[in-house]
């Protein structure tokens, strides 16, 4: 069995995925485990002698919740419909999607999380436009604003890259390009000059 903690942002990235929710859960979480294992095998929602064997317990409001995730269990879902609804005053027990809709705004799309990823200013126009050099300075203002695993990331897309025109594009979905020296006549060449360079 494995007891997993998560954030409310990680429950806004199961999109796809669904589960049981428990509200309330004080105490051992393995007790509730074991517990809620037995109760569903018992009243025959549980079948084919599988259990709930990895949880994930999470916080909101102060209240402890634990989500038991339908992957790899066989339920009798009318029964279990059935079972949450009889047991909501002790329980308050709600399904992952009308969780995640209901209280936290619904799930992040793969766009949105992109887009939730604040890109930290680089001021790279105006520098020496080796690609390299440009993407050390990239790569030291990431890290400087504890995205190391974004530079990591960076770094092996540019250096497998086609062209020196791909590269700074890459450059540019890590960081946003700023113009550090505020002379910026001569980008358009460094662009045109690049696009046929090959790292």
């Amino acid at each position: 069995m494995k007891i997993n903690s998560i954030t409310l942002s990680d429950l806004r990235r199961m999109n796809g995925k669904e589960g049981l929710i428990l509200q309330g859960c004080g105490g051992e979480i393995k007790e509730w485990m074991d517990g809620i294992n037995k109760m569903l095998t018992d009243k025959g929602i549980l079948l084919d002698n599988t259990k709930f064997e990895n949880v994930s317990v999470f916080q909101n409001d102060g209240v402890t919740c634990i989500l038991y995730p339908f992957e790899d269990v066989h339920l009798d879902i009318g029964k279990l419909a059935m079972w949450r609804l009889q047991s909501y005053t002790a329980f308050a027990g709600t399904w992952l999607s009308d969780y995640v809709e209901n209280k936290l705004g619904g799930f992040i799309t793969d766009e949105q999380s992109k887009a939730e990823k604040v890109k930290p200013d680089c001021a790279l126009i105006g520098q020496d436009g080796n690609i390299f050099n440009l993407l050390g300075i990239a790569s030291h203002t990431l890290k400087q604003n504890g995205m190391a695993d974004e530079a990591k990331e960076m770094c092996s897309r540019v250096t497998s890259s086609e062209s020196y025109c791909e590269a700074l594009n890459i450059i540019g979905e890590y960081v946003n390009i700023t113009d550090g020296s505020e002379q910026s006549d001569d980008i358009d060449e460094d662009f045109n000059e690049g696009q046929a360079m090959k790292l």
